[in-house]
């Protein structure tokens, strides 16, 4: 499941429904897996992306490939982290897509939103987890 951030990428449109149906999608499809992608794990994920969205609307464009760089690591992270059996294929999925699209400092704050939308979602779709 490849989620697109933008409906036009070059006059800066984002995607209308990604932080509403396509955030739910993942978070129901990420929900079914008993095991895996417990909230604390996908959390620590979801910090390091607010992390990164901070430091590069702070720091600036001379720091944006510092910032891509410590972003791309979250690719193996999460292959690390599928390894242990902590979070499913389509958990490593959605950050290998997310990182790959993540160009610029607007695509970073996409991502960023998109994994909000989808953290509240999965509170819903997942309560019994911490």
């Amino acid at each position: 499941m490849r989620i697109e951030f933008w409906a036009n990428r070059e006059e800066k449109i984002p995607n209308p429904k990604i932080f509403s149906e396509s955030a739910a999608d993942l978070s129901k499809k990420l929900a079914n897996e008993p095991d895996k992608n417990k909230r604390s794990q996908l959390r620590r994920f979801y910090d390091e992306v607010l992390r990164l969205d901070q430091d590069a609307r702070i720091r600036g464009e001379d720091k944006w490939p510092h910032i891509l760089a410590r972003l791309h690591l979250l690719i193996p992270k999460a292959a690390y982290a599928q390894g242990r059996k902590l979070v499913s294929q389509p958990f490593v999925d959605f950050i290998k897509n997310s990182v790959e699209q993540t160009q610029t400092r607007e695509d970073l704050g996409i991502f960023a939103t998109l994994f909000e939308a989808f953290m509240g979602f999965y509170r819903q779709d997942r309560p019994r987890d911490n």
